[in-house]
């Protein structure tokens, strides 16, 4: 016999397969827990996307700024983009008043006046990248920059060339304002 309290319980009890309560109890257990879980990634996930939300919003709005703002640069340059030039003309247009208001001016003093009212019209253009194209004779026709009227006879030149200038033309900034207008020699 055994002795009551050398008794050992049975591993094969303790081990035993659970009762259908505690099955029960276990899977309500699991999925509370993964219930729980889910609950919490899905929180997360919502704080995460009103984040994002909020983000591209305030993206969205710097990006209408940016643009309202460089629009309105695009619209003060256009505006006063000419106020340089317009200012370097202004001695110009004092100088010619100047010569008109003159009552007892000799033509020497007017050819003196125009002449110095030229200079400074030409200074203000050259201050402003307006640069003037008067090819000399002889030089080569560059469609680019000229303009051909007509075609002469010009012996002694090579066809092609420019025999004069009727018109000076201009670049403003590398870019043709205006080409000159040139009479070209007739290809021989």
């Amino acid at each position: 016999m055994s002795d009551p309290q050398n008794t050992q319980p049975n591993p094969d009890t303790l081990q035993g397969a659970p009762s259908p309560e505690e099955l029960e109890a276990a899977q309500a257990a699991n999925e509370a827990d993964a219930l729980a879980a889910a609950r919490a990634e899905i929180a997360a996930l919502q704080a995460k996307n009103a984040e994002l939300a909020d983000q591209y919003l305030r993206a969205q709005a710097d990006v209408q700024n940016a643009r309202r703002r460089a629009d309105e640069e695009v619209s003060k340059g256009r505006k006063f983009a000419i106020e340089g030039f317009a200012e370097s003309l202004l001695p110009v247009l004092d100088s010619l008043e100047a010569g008109l208001a003159a009552q007892d001016a000799t033509v020497e003093h007017l050819r003196e006046g125009t002449e110095a009212t030229l200079r400074q019209l030409k200074s203000a253009l050259e201050r402003n990248k307006v640069i003037e194209i008067a090819p000399p004779a002889g030089s080569k026709f560059d469609p680019h920059l000229h303009q051909a009227i007509s075609m002469v006879p010009a012996p002694g030149q090579e066809s092609n060339t420019i025999v004069g200038v009727l018109q000076k033309g201009y670049t403003i900034a590398d870019r043709i304002l205006r080409p000159a207008l040139v009479t070209v020699s007739n290809p021989s």
